[in-house]
């Protein structure tokens, strides 16, 4: 399911582009190019249509993308919690020094024993 929104949020991400480099700033945009008089959809009709069409979707894209984030695959990572959240706890403190196993009296040397080698 996540597949097909972000595939449906790419086409209307394109289609967007289109749509609004179709227009101009003034309110001509495809209409100007279209100046016969056997024209089907007049001026105004044509600037509402790309109007509309601009709108719709990006509130088409507005609800892909929230349910796009619903849909986003977690899987066993998103149950025991984040790999990376595992990983930053897991790191030592640098600033803590480190304990080292303190001597026991077999493994001390005594200055009598290194004498005596």
């Amino acid at each position: 399911m996540y597949t097909l929104i972000t595939v449906l949020i790419f086409i209307i991400c394109v289609l967007l582009v289109l749509i609004v480099l179709v227009q101009n700033s003034k309110g001509g945009g495809l209409a100007s190019n279209f100046q016969a008089s056997t024209q089907v959809m007049g001026v105004r009709k044509t600037a509402d249509f790309l109007e509309k069409a601009t709108w719709t979707l990006a509130g088409a894209l507005l609800v892909l993308s929230i349910m796009g984030s619903a849909f986003i695959p977690r899987g066993e990572a998103g149950i025991r919690g984040s790999i990376l959240q595992e990983q930053i706890q897991n790191v030592p403190d640098p600033t803590q020094i480190p304990a080292f196993p303190a001597p026991t009296a077999e493994e001390t040397p005594t200055a009598t024993q290194d004498s005596a080698e």
